[in-house]
């Protein structure tokens, strides 16, 4: 990293910081072309962050999404999703024409991921083709750089999403053996018979790292600051497993031996089976987690800090084996540990790096992220048990927090609290000091909540500070169909909401 992309990072993780920003993911913005994108309402989104005096926006990982279009079983830890080019940003690129986008119609306040992605696949190839015919010949030096630059992962990558076209998006272990098991002739004739899909799926990195690119310039321009989020665990059907699979715990079939998940919890009496593979730590830390350090690398091109999704795997994760049916039948394995986090910053120069330690944490989970000095995770939704030293409750967060009021895994806090049994609503109204109340203004008493604690930084999911319910919820755990369509529309940027927002920050000193 940059010693400026450095220096934005430090503030949250010392003692007197105190901020405040917004969940939101990027797919959820308004867009005239069925989802959100890199284009003109991202950059009317970062103005209305200023305006209400945020400082941060949060985002779900960016990577290219397959099964069931979920950001966190993405095809690639270094690619990003092609789905969020902008077309307004293409027009303006000379690259497509304005009737190239029309004659079509898609839900304001939804995604309908296959219209979706039928869509701009007819734009991605429009905009190949004139580049190819020598639009913008201007790009071509800076196209040439990135594919340089991105040696590390966009050739397998783009060869991996073009066999899965060809393929009908089959699961890769079942593409012909010589393909599974990446033989230099098969691989060379794939490339050649797929050269001209290859060079379009490169392209479309190229352009959507070079919006994104743009993106966090006039963010920052705006003071504000961007959080990313990396998934633990990759896709068992990912360019991942495929091309760096000695650094999974495989079988000799290529087959996970073990699958990733958790034990009971909050979210599920039996536990989730995620189905991802889970790592071979040795093999990993054979190369100096060169990899892990790599995904890293790739991530902070585009934002400045990092969400580690399921820290508790660091210290240790639940594997499952891969035959059976539930994640009751796993065990406990550790984790890389601190060796890992020293190789990281000793790469990396700083660990600028929000610790998810929510659901089953052990006191060596807590240890490593106190020996790192990695600020922890605490959600309001999950305070309101009636004991006095539930972790969840504002009076118990250091400044060495980041508090939410809900997260992408939650319903929101308005969904959430037209559900909650009597006793524990009144749990909440007699926290808050309240007579029993409508269920109208629970967002704002926790985002007041958030914002009047302790903690350093304080954020809220949009569907909070919009005070919306159920019908907004991003992701249901545990549900395949449904999740990660939400949007909202372009009316709601004037919204009140965004005004009250401001002056609860000035007020709590944020």
């Amino acid at each position: 990293m940059s010693a400026d992309t450095q220096t934005a990072n430090l503030p949250p993780f010392t003692p007197d910081y105190r901020a405040s920003g917004v969940l939101l993911h990027v797919t959820s913005l308004p867009s005239p072309y069925g989802i959100g994108d890199l284009g003109p309402t991202a950059f009317a989104w970062i103005d209305r962050l200023c305006e209400a005096g945020q400082r941060w926006w949060q985002a779900l990982p960016a990577g290219p999404t397959g099964y069931a279009n979920s950001p966190y079983q993405s095809l690639s830890s270094f690619a990003g999703n092609w789905l969020l080019i902008s077309p307004a940003r293409l027009i303006e690129d000379g690259l497509l024409r304005e009737s190239d986008c029309e004659g079509h119609s898609f839900p304001a306040r939804a995604v309908n991921y296959d219209a979706v992605i039928a869509f701009k696949h007819r734009l991605l190839d429009a905009a190949w083709s004139n580049f190819s015919a020598g639009v913008r010949r201007d790009l071509g030096t800076a196209y040439e750089s990135f594919c340089h630059d991105s040696a590390r992962w966009l050739s397998d990558y783009a060869l991996f999403q073009a066999l899965k076209v060809k393929y009908n998006g089959a699961y890769y272990l079942e593409w012909p053996l010589e393909l599974v098991e990446r033989k230099p002739s098969a691989l060379a004739q794939a490339r050649r018979e797929l050269a001209r899909e290859i060079d379009k799926l490169c392209f479309a990195q190229f352009l959507l790292f070079r919006q994104a690119d743009q993106l966090k310039q006039y963010a920052h321009a705006k003071s504000i600051r961007l959080i990313g989020d990396l998934p633990f665990f990759v896709s068992p059907d990912s360019s991942d497993v495929w091309t760096d699979h000695e650094l999974f715990l495989l079988d000799e079939q290529r087959r996970p031996s073990f699958v990733a998940g958790v034990p009971p919890d909050y979210f599920s009496a039996e536990g989730q089976r995620w189905g991802n593979p889970v790592y071979d730590w040795g093999a990993l830390r054979r190369t100096g987690y060169g990899w892990c350090v790599d995904r890293l690398r790739a991530l902070f091109a585009h934002v400045d800090v990092i969400r580690l999704d399921h820290f508790r795997a660091f210290a240790a994760a639940w594997h499952i084996p891969a035959d059976a049916s539930t994640a009751q039948a796993g065990h406990w394995v550790p984790g890389p540990g601190a060796v890992f986090f020293s190789t990281v910053q000793r790469e990396l120069g700083s660990l600028p790096f929000i610790a998810e330690d929510l659901g089953l944490i052990t006191p060596d989970v807590r240890v490593l992220r106190d020996q790192f000095r990695l600020p922890g995770t605490k959600v309001l939704q999950f305070a309101f048990d009636g004991h006095s030293d539930n972790p969840y409750l504002p009076e118990n967060y250091g400044a060495d927090t980041v508090a939410y009021t809900g997260t992408h895994d939650n319903d929101t806090t308005r969904g959430w609290f037209e559900v909650l049994p009597q006793n524990q609503r009144e749990n909440v109204w007699r926290y808050l000091k309240r007579k029993s109340g409508e269920s109208s203004e629970i967002a704002w008493e926790l985002i007041r909540l958030a914002w009047s604690s302790m903690a350093a930084l304080a954020m809220a999911p949009l569907q909070d500070v919009l005070n919306l319910g159920t019908e907004a919820r991003m992701n249901l755990p545990g549900r395949v169909e449904g999740n990660w369509r939400w949007r909202f529309t372009e009316d709601m940027l004037s919204e009140p909401a965004f005004e009250r927002l401001r002056e609860l920050t000035v007020t709590c000193n944020r």
